[in-house]
């Protein structure tokens, strides 16, 4: 790291846990984040705060007057771009020595698998099971560690499957794909706006101690909040010996 970024990551260097070796980590990280909505806002930009080198935004939809309660990666000037290239002007002004890469589709695919290849870190912001489920196939066979996120109406819940390891469960063992599981959408029922905000910090926390190798993170736990009243407890994780998804790594 040069001078200004000493500088500017000191107080990541200051924590022993993390230090220079854990920050030049970061620095030459390569991170993707699946949603530039309400949870890959705060995420994105506490992970490129933070100093990750180069950031992946992979989010297919344009800005909404309705985003604004919550997406603070966007502005009422955003209305109607596309969400990652508002992202990226957003993340530039936060901190120009993040390279942001904007993908201005939903990542299937090939496409999908090579993106998850390439990072070091995932992180799932999206809003729906199929692309979850997507994402978390493609980290099973990259073996790449997995940051889960999701919020609607005040509840929140964060997970980590860092697929790394043989030991570790992996998203379709706590949500199996072919089960009755009900879509609840914040279009049809609603968000508290800083619900979104809580879980992407927690997902940009947890992806920044998988990336310094620092800290115990949520890997087998899930952690659930509740806004409302809040609530807040975490849950054990077994994996499923007979796993469709991840029995066979």
């Amino acid at each position: 790291m040069n001078d200004d970024q000493l500088l500017r990551y000191s107080r990541h260097i200051l924590l022993p846990q993390i230090g220079i070796e854990g920050q030049e980590a970061i620095v030459a990280s390569r991170v993707l984040v699946v949603g530039a909505g309400g949870l890959g806002s705060p995420a994105a930009m506490y992970l490129a705060a933070a100093g990750v080198g180069t950031l992946v935004l992979a989010d297919g939809d344009t800005v909404d007057l309705t985003n604004l309660q919550r997406q603070i990666l966007h502005s009422q000037e955003g209305v109607g771009r596309l969400k990652v290239e508002s992202g990226r002007d957003t993340l530039a002004r936060l901190n120009p020595e993040t390279r942001v890469l904007p993908l201005s589709r939903r990542l299937e695919g090939a496409a999908l698998e090579a993106e998850v290849a390439a990072a070091d870190v995932v992180l799932d912001c999206s809003d729906n099971f199929a692309t979850r489920h997507a994402i978390n196939r493609a980290c099973v066979v990259a073996r790449k560690p997995l940051v889960s996120g999701a919020a609607v109406r005040f509840d929140g819940q964060v997970s980590v499957f860092d697929l790394r390891r043989d030991d570790t469960p992996c998203y379709h063992c706590l949500f199996p794909e072919a089960e009755d599981v009900e879509e609840v959408r914040c279009a049809v029922m609603g968000v508290f706006a800083p619900i979104t905000g809580i879980v992407g910090a927690i997902q940009a926390a947890e992806a920044l101690k998988l990336l310094a190798g620092c800290g115990e993170t949520l890997n087998g736990r899930l952690l659930l909040l509740d806004a409302l009243g809040m609530d807040l407890r975490t849950v054990r994780l077994m994996r499923d010996p007979s796993c469709p998804v991840c029995a066979s790594r």
